[in-house]
């Protein structure tokens, strides 16, 4: 579409355009921390209490409005949208109040929707995501996104198990949401972001151009549910995780600050599609509690020389992308890029192999942070800027989690023994922890075993408080005895020339019970090789880099490697294969 076109109908000034989009946004002397940012801060630190009543919307872009009004926030914007054809939008804090202002109008006006009805949203990285996110929270709209990868038959079971009374989508989707129109009796509405009319659909842009920016934001309680994530477990149907006002509202204060090491400066550029949670953490809550920009390039595809150009042509301060994307990246040869403007680059979503930490700090000269978290928390570990990071390790706990390894029957481990990561809900459950799978009290009572959440993921604690992952609790083989977690092994493949990427997983053999298998992507130079010959090479070689009972007994040589929309290997598909199920 062309934004800048449609903006120009209705607010000339939305749209600033650089001369040179190497102006550096960032040349003011960083500000100290201002009193906005410490007050989040202190509610997570523990040393403040949380508010009964909580809006992002209100209590936290309004109010960096106000800042930015008189002077007390540098001119970058608060959101800058790009796009290969040369399209480009950039929206300071007033200008998306404004905007989230009249979306909020259209989603109570001509939706006919309510506080605490639900919104199925599933775009891909358009700027109507980020206006329409914002104007949910303003009406007390639950907000739910979605890939644009879904299928008819995921957008059907997410309209009927949430009971969304609109989707909004765009024109690629349309067709699969009427496919499934006649089983959905909850939805009144439907919402389309289109530059065409479409028989049946509110058109978005065309109600935008019409629609009053006076609104005034509803009493939201901190606790009150604001966005709902569809995540799948290991058996059964996705479940929905409810996160409130506050968890995330709030709880990403310290993940932006520490973690992500952002201040009002600062412009971030985190890489995920707008279904995944990281987009919530890394593009919509972290960056704007901390008054950064959220930096957004619209990519169908992820494609390595454009992240690399990206990063080259852009003064984008901090870096977020997955595991995967990395690997790439490093493949791909960053050494004859000037990246003029990075600063700090973060990682999150699935573990990342000490030898791409290697290889990247080799070719930018800056380190990876990794982060742990999940749907159903905000950051649970990270290595902070300024700690010493072990390569390959989750980091430390950061507040206001207690994280701790525990066993099955929730008693703490000692530093260096393997059981669940766990984080402490008793006496205080934090506030930054999801409210309930909804409508699923039995999955959300599993969670819990005695005084700790349980995540789901093993791992050890080494005596300085670093968390080490070993795997998803259903990922750990078990082979004549001996308990040998996916990722050591994948990490152990991955420092060999001829790994490109690899995944493993139990195989089930007659003596052993189970054995490790690793499926494996050649690196282009090696594909042609003797696959017999390479077999032998990676045993032997993960045999000399890690203890050979984890050598993988059984290798199969495959092109690609099922995924995730997020980019995380999905073993489950493998190990399925495996097992014949």
């Amino acid at each position: 579409f062309v934004m800048r076109t449609l903006v120009k109908l209705w607010i000339p000034q939305c749209l600033r355009i650089l001369r040179s989009p190497c102006r550096l946004f960032h040349r003011y002397n960083r500000l100290l921390a201002s009193s906005l940012i410490s007050y989040y801060d202190s509610i997570n630190q523990c040393e403040k209490e949380l508010p009964e009543y909580f809006n992002f919307a209100s209590d936290v872009l309004d109010k960096w409005a106000q800042l930015e009004k008189v002077g007390r926030r540098p001119t970058n914007p608060a959101f800058w949208w790009i796009k290969d054809e040369g399209e480009e939008v950039k929206w300071s804090f007033e200008e998306l109040g404004f905007l989230s202002s009249k979306a909020a109008n259209i989603l109570s006006e001509a939706c006919g929707l309510q506080k605490g009805d639900k919104v199925l949203a599933v775009l891909p990285r358009v700027p109507e995501w980020w206006l329409l996110n914002i104007a949910c929270m303003r009406t007390g709209i639950v907000f739910i996104p979605g890939t644009s990868q879904l299928t008819a038959k995921d957008i059907l079971y997410r309209l009927q198990a949430s009971k969304a009374k609109c989707i909004i989508t765009s024109d690629a989707l349309a067709p699969a949401v009427e496919s499934v129109m006649p089983d959905c009796q909850s939805l009144k509405s439907k919402l389309i972001v289109s530059k065409k009319s479409r028989d049946g659909w509110l058109n978005f842009k065309e109600l935008l151009a019409v629609t009053s920016a006076n609104h005034k934001c509803v009493k939201t309680r901190s606790q009150d549910p604001m966005l709902i994530y569809f995540t799948s477990g290991s058996t059964g149907s996705p479940k929905m995780v409810v996160q409130s006002h506050s968890s995330y509202g709030i709880g990403f204060t310290v993940s932006g600050r520490y973690w992500m090491n952002l201040t009002p400066s600062d412009i971030m550029w985190n890489t995920s599609d707008t279904g995944w949670v990281k987009s919530a953490w890394g593009s919509v809550f972290a960056p704007w509690i901390n008054g950064s920009c959220v930096f957004i390039h619209h990519m169908p595809q992820f494609k390595p020389e454009i992240i690399a150009n990206t990063l080259s042509r852009y003064p984008i301060t901090s870096f977020c992308t997955a595991p995967t994307a990395y690997r790439m990246l490093v493949q791909h040869g960053l050494s004859r890029y000037k990246f003029m403007s990075l600063k700090h680059c973060v990682s999150g979503g699935e573990p990342l192999n000490p030898e791409v930490i290697k290889q990247w700090k080799t070719q930018t000269g800056l380190d990876i942070h990794e982060g742990y978290g999940q749907t159903e928390t905000v950051t649970i570990c990270a290595n902070v800027k300024g700690m010493k990071i072990k390569p390959g390790s989750l980091g430390k706990a950061l507040p206001p989690y207690d994280v701790q390894i525990v066993d099955d029957d929730g008693a703490i481990l000692p530093a260096g023994e393997e059981g669940d990561i766990a984080i402490r809900i008793q006496p205080r459950r934090p506030f930054c922890l999801f409210s309930q799978y909804l409508d699923n009290p039995e999955k959300t009572a599993a969670t819990m075993r005695g005084n700790f959440y349980i995540t789901g993921d093993r791992g050890t604690m080494d005596e300085e408080g670093y968390v080490w992952f070993v795997g998803r609790s259903d990922d750990i083989i078990n082979s004549s005895g001996y308990r040998i977690g996916p990722f050591e092994v994948e990490s152990a493949l991955i420092e060999h020339p001829a790994v490109s990427e690899s995944a493993v997983v139990s195989s089930p053999d007659p003596i052993r019970g189970e054995v490790v298998k690793a499926f494996v992507v050649l690196a282009p130079a090696f594909v042609s090789h003797d696959p017999e010959q390479l077999t032998r090479d990676l045993q032997q070689h993960v045999k000399n880099v890690t203890a050979p009972y984890k050598y993988p007994r059984k290798i199969e040589f495959v092109q690609a490697l099922p995924k995730t929309v997020a980019g995380k290997i999905q073993r489950k598909i493998l190990k399925n294969k495996e097992w014949g199920r």
